[in-house]
């Protein structure tokens, strides 16, 4: 990597707009800084089931695989590659799959509550037993789900409540594991204080944040 500042990524996508042919040639390189503004002009309609498999499984930094997610979760395969990644055993996949769940519980207003439900009762099961990317983006999904709608809020708190403490090894960073319950009403506090119905719809207001993270 170069350590390219994201004011200076910023600039730069404001230039470029969408390139998708700019994009896979950055992210050929394997440059950390050419992978992040890859994933920021790249188009989410162009991306191959293989290319985003290719993508999730090409880093190791979480980062990355999150904006990864966030492409999958523009595209039109979202929820296909959310079924497929999910399938894997392990991996980068898996987690990719979590924050393609996260994402389209934010953006995705087609797909139906019930989904979500059934992917809340999936993390409940398995989280404690994750590694710990894994149950990071597990945790990230339950809030992101429970600003979806009044139902699902009530789903998730109480899954997380079920859920309690989730522990998450970030290494040697300032980041810290949110408490799902405690960040899922600050995001509802914060929605209607703006006005909007829920997090969710307030999300979908708002640009991408892999262009504006």
């Amino acid at each position: 990597m170069f350590g390219v500042s994201f004011a200076v990524l910023k600039t730069l996508v404001k230039r470029i707009g969408v390139d998708h042919d700019l994009a896979r040639a950055l992210w050929e390189t394997g440059n950390f800084d050419a992978r992040n503004l890859a994933m920021k002009v790249a188009e989410p309609a162009r991306m191959t089931s293989g290319e985003l498999d290719r993508w999730a499984r090409g880093t190791r930094m979480r980062m990355v695989r999150g904006y990864v997610a966030m492409l999958a979760a523009e595209s039109p395969l979202a929820a296909a590659k959310a079924a497929e990644w999910l399938a894997a055993p392990s991996g980068p996949e898996r987690c990719a799959a979590w924050g393609v769940v996260g994402q389209m519980a934010g953006r995705d207003a087609e797909t139906p509550d019930p989904w979500f439900g059934e992917r809340l009762a999936e993390i409940e099961r398995s989280i404690h037993a994750a590694p710990d990317a894994e149950r990071d983006a597990m945790n990230a999904a339950v809030i992101a789900i429970g600003g979806r709608s009044a139902a699902l809020r009530k789903s998730a708190l109480a899954a997380a409540k079920r859920i309690g403490k989730v522990v998450v090894d970030h290494g040697d960073t300032a980041c810290r594991t949110p408490d799902a319950g405690e960040y899922i009403e600050k995001t509802w506090a914060r929605a209607k204080a703006k006005g909007f119905d829920s997090p969710s719809a307030q999300e979908r207001e708002r640009e991408s944040p892999r262009i504006r993270c």
